[in-house]
């Protein structure tokens, strides 16, 4: 399995400067790739152009070998799970129907859900700490219990590939971990994972590569170590940050400088 991209461009109008601009990646299953780089670099416009919810200008997607625009919806949502930044249910749904419509490529429409599905979803809320909210409704949650659910319905969708925006946004600490430590597992078990985070301190603790982004091009790409230096850095984000060895890794942590501006 795999998820690639060939000289990736895209445009939001005619004339207007590209948002992604002659990107190339591969990813392979069993990796966490993190996508990183300061507000306006184009890491959300790479994740849409990825998940084909964004037509490029220039470039293609490829899935195993196979042009992405050539997959019909069912068979692209079963090797793509895409969750990005904003979901707006058109109804107040419980939580247990958003995570069982992740089932939806696997079953015919109007099917009763099967055993399979039942386990999916169940797999789902555990693993991301919401079994005990699925008979509340949406609209009911915490920004981060929401977005936990919205994660959980991703998983049960089951795909091979798994792509994430921001997907720890509205969550506190503990679960910021608990999500990036999923990650981990969920590519370990087979499955290549791509997530857009501007916690640069998780991804470098949990992601195998990192692509660093600024004005929609890829500047760096590498492992934390390779691509979290204080050059590149201080290019992307400005000067005000150091990087120093994690106490107990060794891996990059990025940390504000601390000096008083005034």
């Amino acid at each position: 399995m795999s998820l690639a991209a060939k000289d990736l461009t895209f445009a939001y109008e005619p004339g207007a400067a590209a948002a992604v601009d002659r990107v190339d990646l591969r990813v392979s299953a069993g990796e966490v790739t993190a996508v990183v780089g300061p507000n306006g670099a184009g890491k959300s416009t790479l994740l849409a152009l990825l998940a084909g919810w964004l037509t490029p200008t220039r470039g293609e997607v490829i899935v195993d070998g196979r042009p992405l625009r050539g997959l019909g919806a069912r068979r692209r949502a079963r090797r793509l799970a895409y969750l990005p930044q904003q979901v707006t249910p058109l109804y107040d749904p419980l939580v247990e129907d958003v995570v069982a419509a992740g089932r939806f490529p696997h079953r015919s429409p109007w099917a009763a859900l099967g055993p399979a599905d039942r386990r999916s979803i169940d797999d789902a809320l555990t693993a991301t700490e919401t079994s005990a909210l699925r008979r509340r409704h949406l609209s009911t949650l915490s920004g981060g219990e929401r977005q936990r659910v919205l994660v959980a319905s991703a998983l049960a969708q089951d795909p091979a590939i798994l792509l994430l925006d921001e997907p720890t946004a509205s969550l506190d600490l503990h679960h910021q971990v608990e999500l990036f430590r999923l990650l981990r597992s969920v590519a370990a078990a087979g499955r290549a994972v791509v997530v857009v985070t501007h916690d640069l301190n998780l991804a470098s603790l949990y992601a195998d590569r990192l692509l660093l982004m600024t004005d929609g091009t890829v500047v760096r790409r590498g492992t934390a170590k390779e691509v979290l230096t204080s050059s590149d850095l201080k290019a992307a984000y400005g000067p005000a940050l150091v990087v120093v060895p994690h106490p107990v890794t060794g891996r990059p942590a990025v940390l504000p400088d601390g000096e008083d501006p005034t």
